[in-house]
């Protein structure tokens, strides 16, 4: 007979500043989750209950503090090494049947939670912490960038920031203008604004490893009354940019359990393939070829026609999208990453996607990528 351990713990990970720990306590299947930060806490339980009301999520057990922050007990989904997340689909070569279903699913859920929940909200109202917050005084655009220059791409283009808008850009044979200073200005105005914003009951912050496979969702301090085009930019931004490339590149320990990530970093990063300045026209050439796995573009494609169009065919009949999209997805490549920490190279083409966002000829289907077939190169 073999005598099953009251108490068994798994390995402590680190994600952001929180860390989690699998532990079996008398058979039961645990994730503990301890948060430094008592208030983001209180958030997360608060953000779970009314998350449960619309979408699966994972039975809270107990909440205690403890020395030094607040501990939270969750059922412990399935899953293992590279299983339990939407991560795990996309890591790899030809989407699955299993991810058409996925997305299926999810947008279904989401599209019947958004609609039925979408209001037109005070911002004071909504969940501010992953845009109005970071673009407000003492925000991260304060603390990355107030006050501080840096090179676009230190021994590629040795020209500060700063400087940018006395270039013309020219982005893979396309003309382009960005005034840093000016977009800066521009996201602390817009999200200072008190005009009502589509606001729903999401999770808000969609990444492929908040969403479990089976579907439900992890992750709550951002759940509640979330921007809806906020919503959208977080998970195309996510699926096209971060989550394949950009944070299991700068943050590969998030992704311990789930290894077969790394392997598909050179599918999902693109190539800059020319950086140089013509001093006589004042023009930065910058070509690159963006890369994006057919899984990736895949979910894009069923999360663009799914989920994306059909809210907005309902709410914004007739309106650019381009521009409802624009200063979210500004944000998203701003505030996550300080790009004068990142390698020249990905701060070379992170700039010229801001650019890009912020042309008025930006196209979210053609941006993103959400295509059957591969990416063209320019």
């Amino acid at each position: 007979m073999t005598v099953q351990p009251l108490l068994r713990v798994g390995p402590v990970r680190r994600f952001t500043r929180n860390l989690l720990c699998p532990v079996d306590l008398l058979g039961r299947p645990l994730l503990l989750k301890y948060t430094r930060d008592p208030a983001e806490a209180r958030e997360e339980i608060r953000g779970r209950t009314r998350l449960a009301r619309h979408y699966r999520v994972p039975t809270l057990h107990a909440h205690l503090r403890v020395p030094g922050g607040h501990l939270l007990a969750y059922e412990r989904l399935a899953g293992g090494t590279d299983k339990g997340l939407l991560l795990d689909l996309l890591n790899a070569d030809e989407p699955s049947s299993d991810l058409h279903t996925y997305m299926d699913r999810l947008t279904a859920a989401y599209r019947e939670v958004i609609l039925a929940t979408a209001w037109p909200t005070d911002p004071a109202h909504v969940v501010r912490k992953l845009y109005w917050d970071r673009a407000a005084p003492g925000g991260r655009l304060d603390t990355y960038y107030a006050g501080k220059d840096f090179l676009i791409a230190d021994r590629l283009i040795d020209v500060p920031v700063s400087r940018l808008d006395t270039y013309t850009l020219n982005i893979n044979g396309r003309r382009h203008h960005l005034d840093w200073a000016a977009t800066l200005r521009w996201l602390r105005a817009h999200f200072a604004k008190a005009e009502p914003v589509w606001a729903a009951l999401t999770q808000g912050d969609p990444t492929d490893v908040n969403l479990a496979h089976p579907l439900a969702w992890f992750d709550y301090d951002t759940a509640g009354l979330n921007s809806i085009p906020g919503e959208f930019a977080n998970f195309l931004w996510y699926a096209s940019t971060l989550g394949g490339w950009l944070v299991p590149t700068y943050n590969p320990t998030a992704f311990a359990d789930h290894p077969a990530t790394f392997a598909h970093i050179p599918a999902n990063a693109p190539e800059l393939r020319r950086a140089d300045i013509d001093h006589t026209t004042s023009t930065i050439h910058i070509d690159y070829t963006p890369r994006l796995s057919a899984p990736r573009r895949t979910a894009l494609t069923a999360y663009w026609n799914q989920l994306v169009q059909p809210v907005a065919d309902r709410l914004w009949p007739g309106a650019n999208l381009a521009n409802l999209l624009c200063p979210y997805l500004a944000m998203r490549i701003l505030g996550v990453y300080n790009l004068a920490d990142l390698a020249p190279k990905d701060r070379l083409v992170l700039l010229a996607r801001l650019a890009e966002a912020m042309s008025p000829t930006f196209d979210p289907t053609t941006y993103f990528c959400p295509l059957e077939s591969p990416c063209p190169a320019p």
